[in-house]
């Protein structure tokens, strides 16, 4: 059992454990929801590569009027969330959980016409990827290379398997004018910087409290 911000996390599941860049940056995130004007009802968040399900159940507690629907791949991830869900205490009207490969299983809705689904969009989406780069290996230190799950770890050769898979679709399942956060390694910074010129977002890169550049804030234009 851990503590991130003021929540509970257990991890008997034996899922990546949260680490101490992510609780700086979301904590920074929520602030900044809490001082600005970006106030409305019925706010629908994503935490996608959910893992111990920490970052959505921190928005939960912090941020009233939200919702959140959590999304990973892996089995253990849904058990890990549903426990931490149950441990803080989150009524079940204020979530979704979803065993989903990326944005596959996310439900989509029906137009107003009722012609057609479309996707799922979201005011807020957050994402804390795997993102080691294998031939970094090395530089990983062996408590963690023991402890954790290597496929919450490793993104290929680069570490940007999965940054590149979810860039590419995100701006399907993001509102208009809204936000997405994104953790990753800094020395990825450039090429995902590239990505974003192309991909419709204005952005800024952000540092973590070892003034390395670790997260980001995009939104959708």
């Amino acid at each position: 059992m851990i503590k991130f911000l003021n929540c509970k996390i257990d991890l008997s599941k034996k899922v990546f454990e949260p680490r101490i860049e992510t609780e700086f940056w979301v904590e920074k995130a929520i602030k900044e929801f809490q001082n600005s004007e970006f106030r409305i009802q019925n706010f629908e968040v994503l935490d996608i590569f959910a893992g111990t399900g920490c970052i959505g159940i921190a928005i939960l507690k912090n941020i009233e009027n939200t919702r959140v629907d959590f999304a990973d791949i892996s089995k253990e991830a849904i058990e890990q969330i549903k426990i931490n869900l149950k441990l803080n205490k989150i009524s079940p009207e204020r979530y979704k959980i979803y065993k989903s490969n990326l944005f596959e299983k996310l439900a989509p809705y029906r137009t107003c016409s009722g012609t057609g689904l479309k996707n799922k969009r979201y005011d807020v989406i957050f994402a804390n990827p795997p993102y080691v780069a294998l031939d970094r290996i090395s530089e990983v230190q062996k408590e963690v290379l023991e402890k954790e799950p290597k496929e919450t770890l490793f993104a290929g050769r680069n570490g940007m398997f999965w940054i590149e898979k979810f860039l590419k679709e995100v701006k399907n399942y993001l509102k208009k004018g809204r936000i997405l956060y994104l953790e990753f390694d800094p020395l990825q910074k450039e090429k995902i910087k590239e990505i974003l010129k192309r991909g419709g977002f204005k952005f800024s890169f952000r540092k973590d409290q070892f003034k390395k550049y670790r997260w980001l804030k995009a939104i959708k234009i």
